[in-house]
């Protein structure tokens, strides 16, 4: 059984985040669990200290949480009609990012799928601030969903790795799910340098190879930076995933602190999973 956690803030973008994730484990038992989130807008020294003015709005806001939670699932239910799929709902007055960490641990959750579109709307920004430290603090995958991107079977994954990290079933196996339940090729994609693997670097390699098996093609790329060589090899296969792993030696970390994404001309237009190290 797929333990799998889906934030929604009942906006268009989170709703197709959602029918993504249904859509892609359609053929999976699965327990999605529906989260919802709030904070009072006028949440200060008054409100915790009851002012009359904020008595109660709490309560209106939980209230409507929990209402849209059900509708949602009623949705849901509804729309897709699928026998393996179990639906929980949970409103929380928290942080998302904070509840999302809670419930990774206490529900085991395997996988996160949110939408990506940022409060401002803003084309040049490649996720929200809730996506960005969602991804940086989620102890599982994260796999974010591009506004208005509609499911299509991710049967090409591009995994862009410079071999620095170990690999093993466990570590990828939200990767694994998809790619065998799929019949997905993965393309793995390293930006060659100058200087030849290492020894630590072939292993890893060899690891990868074997545990990929026949759906692994492996490609070595021409000295760009990584988004760069990313664009480029979408210019010329078609990708329907993009997959990394949280490594401090890689972009990742670049790219989320970057003032202006648009500057690096970065634009995720598939979904992007992010698997954290542990």
């Amino acid at each position: 059984m797929t333990r799998i956690l889906l934030p929604t803030d009942f906006s268009d973008n989170s709703f197709k985040a959602i029918s993504y994730g249904l859509s892609l484990f359609k053929e999976e038992p699965c327990t999605f669990y529906l989260l919802n989130t709030y904070m009072p807008p006028v949440y200060h020294t008054e409100y915790l200290l009851g002012s009359p003015g904020q008595i109660g709005l709490g309560d209106m806001i939980r209230e409507e949480s929990k209402k849209n939670l059900k509708e949602l699932k009623e949705k849901l239910e509804t729309e897709f009609k699928n026998p393996l799929h179990t639906f929980i709902t949970h409103s929380a007055f928290n942080m998302l990012t904070e509840e999302v960490s809670h419930m990774t641990e206490a529900e085991e959750i395997d996988l996160v799928i949110m939408g990506t579109q940022g409060a401002t709307g803003a084309e040049e920004i490649l996720f929200g601030t809730n996506t960005v430290h969602t991804i940086r603090k989620s102890k599982c995958p994260v796999l974010a969903i591009p506004q208005g991107y509609d499911y299509k079977p991710p049967k090409s994954i591009l995994f862009p790795t410079d071999y620095e990290v170990s690999y093993s079933e466990k570590k990828i196996s939200a990767l694994l799910q998809i790619t065998k339940k799929q019949d997905a090729t993965v393309h793995v994609m390293h930006v060659f340098t100058q200087l030849e693997l290492d020894s630590d670097q072939l292993t890893n390699q060899n690891t990868l190879k074997g545990i990929l098996g026949k759906n692994g093609i492996f490609h070595e790329v021409e000295n760009d930076e990584i988004i760069t060589a990313i664009n480029k090899f979408q210019e010329h296969i078609t990708v329907d995933m993009l997959v990394m792993i949280q490594n401090k030696h890689t972009f990742m970390e670049r790219l989320f602190i970057e003032p202006t994404i648009k500057k690096i001309g970065f634009h995720v237009k598939v979904p992007f999973m992010v698997i954290p190290q542990p």
